[in-house]
């Protein structure tokens, strides 16, 4: 392997660690605010820890679509997604049957195939996400959030709040920190792998779908493993329905507000395949409640299969 190539291969793990490190940095120093502020514990978890696991998704989006890699823009987005939904969902339901909340079965994830498909029609009404467009995904955000925390604060554990980690100034230490790795973070791995797609006669839309995708996607599959150790399996898919819909509103929304998002029609069978996934996962949600291990097992090939149609592709 070129000399070139292997530098560029380790800016980008540095950058995966950047971005990783820096969101955890950030929700940590963020989380203690909000707890120094009196800011209910559920509160937090549902915007500081959400935005915080999503961080990577959007630093990489987001600086792609500054530089003008726009097909890694998207092509993160879509393969974030995929990699949650078939990896993080398949591997777990492989290691132990992951039971569905009624909150998460009957309103997050239909709501979820209601992004994706609107998502879809952004990119088939004219081959883009227009900037406007981008606005329009961050308001749903907003409505989304809204009507998220206003059900939460009326849950029994509404006004618990959580006894800060960190005293004020550490906190603030922690946030610039973990904002300046992030930022870093994703400057490194968008180059690094701009370059390496170069060099490697690869596409920007397959090193997005795949390297990126997942190293991006790190924090939830670690979040939800840990949840999964801990025999909270019902977090599992709260984590990463709620990282998905971050990923479609908040990553992608940002992103074409800064810059229009233009793509190639090359990218209509991964938009397809990812609103495929989605209504799977929701109907399998919805027949026992659950994913079982043969659910799992499903969903894993299903990922393993698709990588393997992108690099032929390529």
């Amino acid at each position: 392997m070129d000399a070139s190539i292997i530098i560029q291969v380790v800016l980008l793990l540095v950058g995966f660690v950047f971005l990783i490190k820096g969101s955890d940095f950030f929700v940590d120093g963020a989380s203690s605010i909000a707890s120094l502020l009196k800011i209910p514990t559920i509160i937090v978890g549902l915007t500081i820890v959400a935005f915080g696991t999503s961080a990577p998704e959007a630093a990489v989006s987001i600086t792609s679509s500054l530089t003008g890699s726009n097909a890694m823009a998207v092509s993160n987005v879509i393969g974030s997604n995929l990699f949650n939904m078939l990896m993080v969902i398949g591997v777990a339901a492989l290691l132990g049957d992951l039971l569905m909340e009624e909150s998460v079965l009957n309103k997050d994830l239909p709501f979820l195939v209601g992004i994706t498909i609107l998502f879809a029609a952004f990119i088939f009404i004219g081959w883009n996400v227009s900037s406007i467009e981008g606005i329009i995904l961050l308001i749903i955000l907003v409505i989304y959030l809204f009507f998220l925390i206003k059900s939460a604060l009326k849950s029994k554990d509404g006004n618990v709040v959580e006894k800060p980690k960190l005293s004020l100034p550490k906190s603030i230490i922690f946030m610039i920190v973990g904002l300046a790795g992030i930022v870093i973070g994703g400057d490194l791995v968008v180059n690094s792998a701009s370059d390496i797609a170069i060099a490697l006669g690869m596409s920007e839309t397959l090193v997005g779908l795949t390297i990126v995708a997942v190293g991006t996607s790190l924090p939830e599959l670690v979040t939800s493993l840990t949840a999964l150790k801990k025999g909270e399996n019902q977090m599992v898919i709260g984590n990463v329905i709620g990282s998905n819909i971050f990923n479609i509103l908040f990553v992608l929304g940002a992103s074409s507000a800064i810059s229009a998002i233009p793509l190639d029609s090359s990218m209509l069978i991964d938009v397809l395949f990812m609103i495929f996934v989605t209504i799977l996962c929701f109907i399998f949600g919805k027949t026992q409640e659950k994913y079982d291990k043969k659910e799992g097992a499903i969903l894993v090939l299903l990922f393993v299969a698709y990588m393997a149609f992108a690099i032929l592709r390529n």
